[in-house]
């Protein structure tokens, strides 16, 4: 694979291997649930995933800035600075804790960067699965084990598709997402939990379409997920069908899809409707 982020991907896919043992070391115990706010829970796999793959990317690449879920800039002022460096990283260390606390296995790393074009690269963990999703927009998206015991193996997302299965949050259905999914014809549906694994549904062709038209994700949720749709051809984009603007507000305020190219029109015009 070549690519222009060949460097960051690297360091990427080693930190996320990483991280993967620092979470399932604290997975394996019986840890403490506290929360950050209401129904935002957080636990010490995410803290010290956080700080370690941090350290790494700093450690790697002290001019590029870093955005992560558990150390957030304090303020604007300060997600300016950092979002005013040329390339972005942006960091969920256990994206997915809900599912984490309750041990379903349904959680992964994410690890993305970001320049003035988009997400660039990404990379998303799932430990569970022993999976580790990678690529870039210009180099295209693989999966291989996260063990390391076999090679890795090219994504890619039909741009039509025949069936449109959509994946759906496990922990918060919506009935905004069901008219949507209404409105295209989707009848087959499969709950799944965090965004990156939505994505990653999306990503092996198990389901063709990722929508959540609402409030709660952030730029560390869509970033890796982002980068490797786009890198296998699918088209990931705020709800309006723009692309991400990762220069600005951490908050997504209306919501993401994640789909093929060719459904794409599709899901814009449902939500439009």
């Amino acid at each position: 694979m070549t690519t222009t982020f060949a460097a960051e991907l690297d360091v990427m896919r080693a930190t996320a291997r990483e991280a993967t043992g620092v979470v399932m070391a604290v997975y394996a115990t019986d840890f403490t649930v506290d929360y950050k706010g209401k129904d935002d829970p957080v636990t010490r796999a995410d803290r010290e995933a956080n700080t370690l793959i941090c350290a790494r990317l700093a450690a790697a690449f002290p001019e590029h800035g870093i955005l992560a879920e558990e150390s957030a800039p304090a303020d604007d002022a300060e997600r300016a600075t950092i979002s005013a460096k040329p390339r972005l990283f942006f960091v969920d260390p256990v994206d997915g804790t809900r599912e984490f606390t309750e041990k379903n296995g349904q959680f992964c790393i994410m690890i993305g960067l970001a320049t003035d074009d988009g997400a660039v690269a990404g990379v998303v963990a799932v430990p569970v699965e022993n999976k580790l999703f990678f690529g870039t927009v210009d180099g295209g998206s693989f999966v291989e084990p996260l063990d390391g015991s076999g090679p890795a193996q090219p994504l890619a997302i039909a741009p039509e598709a025949s069936r449109v299965r959509a994946v759906v949050s496990r922990s918060h259905p919506s009935p905004k997402t069901r008219a949507v999914l209404d409105k295209i014809g989707v009848t087959e549906t499969i709950p799944c939990g965090s965004v990156g694994l939505k994505a990653a549904r999306v990503l092996e062709s198990r389901a063709e379409l990722y929508v959540h038209p609402s409030r709660g994700a952030s730029l560390w949720d869509a970033c890796a997920p982002d980068a490797l749709i786009r890198g296998a051809g699918g088209v990931m984009t705020a709800i309006s069908g723009l692309p991400f603007d990762y220069r600005g507000p951490l908050s997504i305020e209306n919501g993401l899809i994640a789909t093929s190219k060719g459904l794409l029109p599709k899901v814009l015009a449902a939500l439009n409707g």
